[in-house]
C-alpha cells in the first residue's frame, strides 16, 4: 500500500520498497515484524518526523479536497470512509452503527477520501452525518473522543496524535498494541511503540522524492517541502482578489498564489468584487481596506527576495500574506508578532530547522536583496554599522518613533557614542536614486566616520554593533548575534533580543530566542516560490536558489511605466 504525505493532488513521491514476497503491504508487514526498531538515533527522527507533521498539518495519506473549514466543535466520534476497491462497502457501513452503538447520544462525523468515499448520504439518515468543507486534520483528530476504521491510512495519523482507533480490517498499523482490533488477525507478535511505527512506515521502507532538486531525499526534507504546498493548497483554494498591485508585480503574484488571482485597480471595487466571489481582498502593504472589505489580506516581499531590487523591478521569490495586520505596522498585531510569540511552542526539530537554515544564509553571506558586486569594506570590531531607509517607506511612517530621518539617527547615534567608530550604509535603493532618504557626505561626515557601500551582509562582522530606526538591516545583524539597538519599534523589537530607545508595542511580552524569531521571520511567516520547479517550495530551496544567483529577470520599462500607472489609478 503506497504511502504519501497528505496535500491532494500532489506527489512528494513516497513509495513502499518491497521486503520479500507479496507485494508492499506484505513488505512493510515484514519489516514490522522482523527488522530491528529499537535504534535510538532512528527513534528521535521519528519523533522528531512526528512533531514537524503535527506542526504543519500533515497526514500519510490524502486529506480531503475542498473550503479550508474550522473543525467541528470537540466532543465527536470520527469514522473514516474509504475508496471502493480499498474496504468492504458493508464493513464500513457497520463502522457508523458501532460507533452508534458504542457511543450513544454523541455526534457521529464521516470523514471520506478526496476521491470519494462509500457511504451515501442515505446511509448516514440520523445516525451520522457527513465532514464538508477540509478542516485542519490536526484540529479534526484533536477533538476526536473515538475514532472507527476499517483500514484507512489515516488511522495511522490518529494513532501518531494519540488515538486508539477501532480498526475492523487488516492494515499494516493493526495488531501492534496500538489500536482495538475487532477484525480476525493473523501472523502478527510483535508489540511496537508509536516511534517504532513511524519509524518502519515511514523513514525505513519508503523512498522520499524532493520535486525541487530532481532526486532521492531523506523525509525531513520531503516534509518541508510537502509543507510549502500544502500550505499554498490550503490557502489558495478560493483564489483571490487583488487591489493596487502595480502591473509589474501582477503576472509574479499570480505565479506565486496559485494562478487564481483577479486584479481589480480601485480597492472599493475590489471589496465588491471579492465580497461577490466569496474570495479574501489582497491589498498591499498597509493601504487603508476600503469600506465593506470583509476579508483582507495584506501583501509584502518576505526577507529573503531575490538577487537584485525590487525598486528596479527585480520579481521576488518570497511573499508574505498577512490576515490581521502587516509586519512593519506595530499600531496592531500582524501575523508575525503572534508567530513570533508563538515560536516558544514550536517543535524542538523546527528550532533545529531554522538554526540550520540561519547557519545557511550566513556560511552564503546573503540577506534580503544579495546585491553583488562593489568593493569589499573592512569593518574594524566594536563599530557601530547604521544603515540609512527610505525615509517615506511604511516602516518609517508607521514604525518610527521620535527620531524619523536617516540625518536625525546618524546625530542621535553619535550623541550616545561619542568615542565610537561610526559607519554609515545607504539604503540600496536611496543609494541608486530610486527613493527618498539620500545624504550628501557633507551631512553624513559630521557624525560618521565613513560612509560604506556594497552587500550589507559582509559588513556585519564580528563585534558590529547596529543601531537603526526600522531597519531589516537590524534583524540581519541578530542573525549574527550581533548587538542591536533600535529606535523605532520594527517586527523584531520589544522581545527581549535588542536594546529599545523607541516605543515598542506593549504586547510583546514574550521572549523568544533568536532562533524562534528567526523560525517566524523566514519559516512561518512568508510563502516561497521555487523559479526553477515553478512551484510553492520551502526556504532552504529558496536559498539555494538565490546563492546560485537565479531568480526571474527584472522586468521591462513598459511594466515599470503600467505599474506606476496602475498603482496611481488605485489611490
Amino acid at each position: 500500500m503506497p504511502l504519501r504525505l497528505g496535500s491532494p493532488g500532489r506527489i512528494s513521491g513516497l513509495r513502499v520498497e518491497p521486503w520479500g514476497d507479496g507485494g508492499p503491504g506484505a513488505s512493510l508487514d515484514a519489516l514490522l515484524e522482523h527488522e530491528r526498531l529499537d535504534d535510538t538515533a532512528l527513534l528521535d527522527r521519528a519523533r522528531a518526523a512526528m512533531a514537524r507533521m503535527r506542526h504543519w498539518g500533515l497526514a500519510t495519506a490524502p486529506l480531503p479536497i475542498g473550503t479550508p473549514v474550522a473543525a467541528p466543535d470537540p466532543g465527536y466520534v470520527l469514522v473514516l470512509d474509504e475508496a471502493a476497491g480499498t474496504a468492504r462497502r458493508n464493513d464500513l457501513l457497520e463502522l457508523v452503527f458501532l460507533a452508534r452503538e458504542e457511543h450513544p447520544g454523541q455526534r457521529i462525523l464521516v470523514l471520506s477520501p478526496p476521491s470519494g468515499g462509500q457511504i451515501r448520504d442515505g446511509d448516514l439518515g440520523d445516525l451520522a452525518s457527513r465532514i464538508e468543507g477540509s478542516p485542519a486534520l490536526r484540529d479534526l483528530l484533536e477533538g476526536a473522543r473515538a475514532l472507527y476504521t476499517v483500514a484507512a491510512p489515516l488511522g495511522l495519523d490518529a494513532i501518531m496524535a494519540g488515538h486508539r482507533p477501532v480498526v475492523l480490517g487488516e492494515p499494516f498499523y493493526a495488531a501492534r498494541g496500538l489500536t482495538d482490533d475487532r477484525g480476525p488477525l493473523t501472523r502478527r507478535h510483535r508489540i511496537l511503540t508509536r516511534a517504532q511505527l513511524f519509524a518502519a512506515a515511514m523513514i525505513m521502507a519508503p523512498l522520499w522524492y524532493d520535486p525541487h532538486r530532481g532526486e532521492l531525499c531523506e523525509i525531513e526534507t520531503a516534509i518541508s517541502a510537502e509543507a510549502a504546498l500544502a500550505r499554498a493548497e490550503r490557502e489558495d483554494g478560493r483564489g483571490y482578489v487583488a487591489s493596487g498591485i502595480s502591473l509589474w508585480k501582477r503576472g509574479h503574484m499570480a505565479r506565486m498564489l496559485g494562478g487564481r488571482v483577479r486584479f481589480v485597480g480601485r480597492r472599493e471595487r475590489g471589496a465588491r468584487i471579492a465580497a461577490k466571489l466569496d474570495r479574501p481582498l489582497v491589498l498591499w502593504g498597509s493601504a487603508e481596506a476600503p469600506a465593506g472589505a470583509r476579508e483582507v489580506l495584506r501583501a509584502e516581499d518576505g526577507f529573503l527576495r531575490s538577487n537584485g531590487l525590487g525598486a528596479r523591478l527585480v520579481p521576488p521569490l518570497s511573499l508574505a500574506l498577512d490576515d490581521l495586520g502587516i509586519y512593519h505596522d506595530p499600531l496592531r498585531e500582524s501575523r508575525l508578532d503572534r508567530l513570533v510569540a508563538e515560536s516558544l511552542l514550536l517543535p524542538s526539530a523546527e528550532i533545529e530547522r531554522a538554526e540550520a537554515l540561519v547557519s545557511r544564509i550566513l556560511a552564503l553571506g546573503l540577506s534580503k536583496y544579495n546585491i553583488a558586486g562593489g568593493p569589499v569594506e573592512v569593518v574594524t570590531p566594536g563599530s557601530i554599522l547604521v544603515p540609512g531607509q527610505v525615509e517615506d517607506d511604511a516602516s518609517i511612517l508607521r514604525g518610527a518613533g521620535v527620531i524619523r530621518t536617516n540625518l536625525e539617527l546618524l546625530r542621535e547615534t553619535r550623541a550616545a557614542n561619542p568615542d565610537a567608530q561610526i559607519l554609515y550604509k545607504p539604503h540600496p535603493d536611496v543609494d541608486a536614486g530610486l527613493r527618498r532618504g539620500r545624504l550628501d557626505a557633507a551631512d553624513v561626515l559630521p557624525f560618521a566616520d565613513r560612509i560604506v557601500t556594497g552587500d550589507p551582509a559582509a559588513l556585519l562582522g564580528r563585534g558590529v554593533s547596529v543601531w537603526t530606526m526600522t531597519s531589516l538591516l537590524g534583524f540581519e545583524a541578530l542573525l549574527r548575534g550581533l548587538h542591536v539597538t533600535t529606535l523605532g519599534a520594527p517586527f523584531y523589537a520589544g522581545w527581549g533580543l535588542t536594546r529599545d530607545l523607541g516605543p515598542v508595542p506593549d504586547r510583546r511580552t514574550a521572549r523568544p530566542t533568536h532562533a524562534g524569531l528567526a523560525h517566524a521571520a523566514l519559516i512561518g511567516y512568508p510563502r516561497y516560490f521555487d523559479p526553477r520547479s515553478g512551484v510553492p517550495c520551502p526556504p532552504e530551496v529558496v536559498v539555494e536558489r538565490l546563492a546560485a544567483g537565479e531568480g526571474p529577470p527584472a522586468t521591462g520599462i513598459l511594466a515599470r511605466l503600467q505599474g506606476l500607472r496602475a498603482t496611481f489609478r488605485a489611490r
